[in-house]
């Protein structure tokens, strides 16, 4: 089905959600949010995300293991954990309203109105995913920042830096709050609808026409549209 322009702009904003949330997802899994370079063993890396930490070797591979208790992890981690799991749920709830919501796909003949209402939903809860991604993304690279610039660790005691994951979480959270900006204004346009034949049959006034018998006054009779000549 032929879309509109505003069909255009709410079909753009469902798939950078859509790719945004993949990314959301990936970023959750990888654990490679903080790494750590030994100096005296160049050739041993140190990753931690939020389920597990992994030392990759050139010789023996990666071996990873999973945080025994989720109390022991650092406050950022523990925040990181629950926001981006909402995150997760908020963005698949914003797809499926959004989708649904579509003026380029027609299910059961749903009304405009209804439908711009659940893409203006949808639009909020990706928003909201958007927000949920970026927070925990930001203070954990917050917190590496301040740790690897703190004065009162010695110069020796190797530091964390920023993994790859929170640059792909980054990424995740503009995709999702770009997207559903898109489908935020697409609520402003103007919808460009056309009534069916059924609909303007259904619409039509009533047609008037005079009694067949004619008694000295003058009458005014309903007669269905198909039957006027």
């Amino acid at each position: 089905m032929a879309c509109s322009f505003r069909g255009g702009v709410q079909l753009g904003g469902l798939l950078l959600s859509v790719l945004g949330w993949v990314f959301s997802c990936i970023t959750t899994v990888l654990p490679q949010w903080k790494t750590l370079n030994l100096d005296l063993n160049e050739m041993e890396t140190w990753i931690s995300g939020l389920w597990e930490a992994c030392v990759s070797q050139e010789e023996a591979g990666t071996v990873c293991k999973a945080f025994e208790s989720f109390l022991s992890l650092p406050q950022e981690l523990q925040v990181a954990r629950i926001l981006m799991v909402a995150s997760h749920g908020l963005g698949l709830l914003g797809l499926l309203l959004s989708g649904y919501g579509l003026e380029c796909f027609q299910f059961h003949r749903s009304r405009g109105v209804f439908k711009t209402r659940l893409c203006l939903l949808g639009g909020a809860l990706e928003a909201s995913a958007s927000a949920t991604t970026l927070f925990p993304v930001s203070w954990v690279a917050y917190a590496t920042f301040q740790d690897f610039w703190d004065d009162s660790v010695p110069d020796i005691v190797p530091r964390w830096e920023f993994g790859d994951a929170l640059f792909l979480g980054w990424a995740a959270g503009l995709l999702l709050a770009l997207g559903g900006f898109l489908l935020i204004i697409s609520a402003c346009l103007g919808n460009e609808e056309v009534a069916s034949p059924w609909m303007a049959a259904a619409t039509a006034p009533p047609v008037c026409v005079p009694v067949e018998e004619f008694d000295g006054s003058f009458h005014l009779t309903r007669r269905p549209v198909n039957q006027v000549i």
